[in-house]
């Protein structure tokens, strides 16, 4: 497949397709004139590609799941680890929208007074609302 008919067949721009081309994270079968063309294996890559990046992997992390001849090749433990991760976001995200809603409607004369919101804060403060750093994603090896 040339490259736009794989930009038209998985819905990036083919920019991206070279972008992730130039990571390494999918390779060219060659060329017809000028234009690059793709096993249509591409297409089961790209798939992955779009489910690690929805799941909060980074492009690095992506490129590290993919053995040298463009198969997948996931750590479970780093999956594990992954949904772990989404599990604690989900969680701070629910304690802040929890907040956010009570000064919303918090009967105290002012945020300053609202128990609830100094909590808040303090949290804020003390970096419990912030995402923690990821660990890098393992690959396993193959043999």
């Amino acid at each position: 497949m040339d490259i736009a008919e794989v930009a038209k067949k998985s819905g990036l721009p083919a920019s991206a397709l070279r972008y992730y081309e130039e990571k390494g994270l999918i390779t060219s079968a060659g060329r017809q004139g000028l234009r690059r063309t793709f096993a249509p294996g591409v297409l089961d890559q790209l798939a992955l590609i779009a489910l690690g990046q929805a799941a909060g992997f980074s492009l690095d992390d992506i490129g590290a799941m993919f053995s040298p001849d463009g198969q997948a090749s996931i750590d479970r433990t780093s999956l594990s680890a992954k949904a772990d991760e989404l599990d604690n976001t989900i969680k701070r995200l629910k304690a802040m929208r929890n907040g956010l809603r009570h000064a919303a409607v918090c009967p105290a004369p002012s945020h300053a007074e609202c128990p609830t919101f100094q909590r808040l804060l303090r949290a804020a403060a003390a970096g419990e609302l912030t995402p923690r750093a990821r660990k890098p994603v393992r690959v396993r090896s193959k043999g």
